[in-house]
């Protein structure tokens, strides 16, 4: 599967915009917890009729037009993970029946790779895709890949 689309940002600008020196604003904008937020209103331009969540703390990132969840990832030099965000991190645990029936909410995910800033390649995967790479084994035991397996995966689908 090629990208969907691509998004692109002007260093330059936002750096000046910013006041900070454009190396600054690349690890600032290839941080997954740092551009999330700004990556998931560009992803509601990109998907015609979509929205943001009504809040935060949602357990979903964009409603489409036809009225489908869909959540937004980044792919980092770390790789990423399709299991919801409540199960990563310090003190958090995989589940498989909450990661499965989290998949089964969703129509899909938005997955940027925020590692090519300031041109950043995204995916537009729907559900059944992740569904099939967990149920065939492919997404480890807790749905985190590293970036090799990430455009494997992709370049099959």
């Amino acid at each position: 599967m090629e990208p969907s689309g691509y998004f692109n940002f002007d260093l330059t600008k936002i750096s000046d915009a910013l006041g900070i020196s454009e190396n600054d604003t690349q690890l600032y904008f290839t941080d997954g917890r740092r551009v999330s937020f700004l990556i998931e209103r560009r992803a509601v331009e990109s998907m015609p009729g979509s929205r943001l969540a009504p809040s935060e703390g949602s357990g979903f990132d964009l409603i489409d037009a036809s009225e489908g969840y869909w959540e937004v990832r980044s792919l980092t030099k770390g790789g990423i993970y399709f299991c919801p965000s409540y199960m990563v991190g310090s003190g958090r645990s995989f589940n498989e029946s909450g990661f499965l029936d989290k998949l089964n909410s969703l129509k899909g995910y938005f997955v940027t790779d925020i590692t090519n800033f300031p041109e950043m390649p995204y995916w537009i995967i729907p559900y059944h895709l992740v569904q099939k790479w967990w149920f065939n084994g492919q997404l480890g035991r807790t749905t985190k890949i590293n970036r090799t397996v990430f455009f494997n995966l992709i370049r099959d689908s």
